[in-house]
């Protein structure tokens, strides 16, 4: 499985609201419901203002863009960024969906997407991975975005049998739609998981590390593998990533060992030897200090949740 692929998979996003948003005058809306989830949404007409808690500069939306907030931060959203906003879980019904939500009479700024759960435990070490603001601009002009949009559209308009199911699909394939075209704009200068994975040579070794994560990985084998000098590689890989390969190379082994840990039944020592460590202590030493629990506690905890 791709990196991004094995990313979703731990983080488990379920579509669990996929609606419209029709909004219409002067409006403004706190979105103060992100923790734990991912929103993704697309511009289908008009424009608005998108601004993270924090950020002092608005971004501006206009038809066709897209965006994604995979944090948990605080974002306002509205016709005018000057605007008082109003909590959008006071004003907007969270159990609506599949519907078109009017809002302040609609006609103005039509908007479609989902809001995902992410239901994985360390979910927050994944997405803190990831920008905070994920914008496509344009996005409705790609066709493969722009299809899966229109059907969601057609599919809450027409509410056929299978409609939610379908709907919470579609949510899916546009969020991945969504990162894949956010890669495809990532520039040189540009940092994090996401921009690592947009450069073919550090994407050449983090498809290794996660398609053999067992493996005795080491600088020199990665380098190899990218086609790079030890020193170059390791400066472009911490450069791009935020961590060096063996800092990432752990850290991914904790997070599938976490998962392992909940789900497979099996010992911690069976655990460890899965991810690459034949000694248990040592194991237990790097999911501590990565975790910030022992293994044991963390597999315990887990079930109680």
């Amino acid at each position: 499985m791709d990196p991004l692929s094995q990313l979703l998979s731990l983080l488990k996003p379920i579509s669990y609201i996929t609606a419209g948003f029709d909004a219409g005058g002067a409006w403004s809306l706190v979105l103060d419901d992100l923790a734990g989830r991912i929103k993704c949404y697309a511009v289908v007409r008009g424009e608005c203002w998108l601004s993270l808690d924090g950020d002092a500069a608005p971004v501006r939306l206009s038809e066709g863009d897209c965006f994604v907030l995979p944090t948990g931060r605080s974002a306002t959203i509205g016709s005018d960024s000057q605007l008082v906003p109003q909590r959008a879980s006071e004003v907007l019904d969270p159990n609506r969906s599949g519907d078109v939500v009017t809002y302040n009479g609609g006609g103005d700024t039509y908007l479609v997407g989902s809001r995902f759960e992410v239901s994985g435990r360390h979910a927050d070490l994944l997405l803190s991975r990831l920008p905070p603001m994920i914008r496509i601009e344009g996005a409705g002009g790609q066709t493969r975005l722009r299809w899966c949009i229109d059907l969601m559209m057609e599919e809450m308009r027409e509410k056929c049998p299978g409609f939610e199911l379908l709907a919470q699909q579609l949510a899916q394939m546009i969020l991945i739609q969504a990162l894949r075209l956010y890669l495809a704009t990532q520039t040189e200068t540009d940092t994090g998981w996401l921009a690592g994975l947009a450069d073919p040579r550090i994407a050449t070794a983090l498809a290794a590390i996660h398609m053999e994560p067992a493996f005795s990985w080491t600088v020199e084998e990665l380098a190899r593998r990218s086609a790079m000098s030890r020193s170059t590689f390791s400066h472009l890989f911490a450069a791009k990533v935020g961590e060096t390969p063996i800092a990432y190379l752990t850290r991914w082994r904790m997070m599938l060992a976490a998962e392992r840990l909940i789900g497979s039944g099996e010992t911690i020592a069976g655990v460890a030897q899965s991810v690459g460590y034949v000694s248990e202590h040592a194991f237990n030493h790097a999911f501590r200090r990565t975790m910030g629990t022992s293994p044991r506690r963390y597999a315990r905890e887990s079930r109680r949740a």
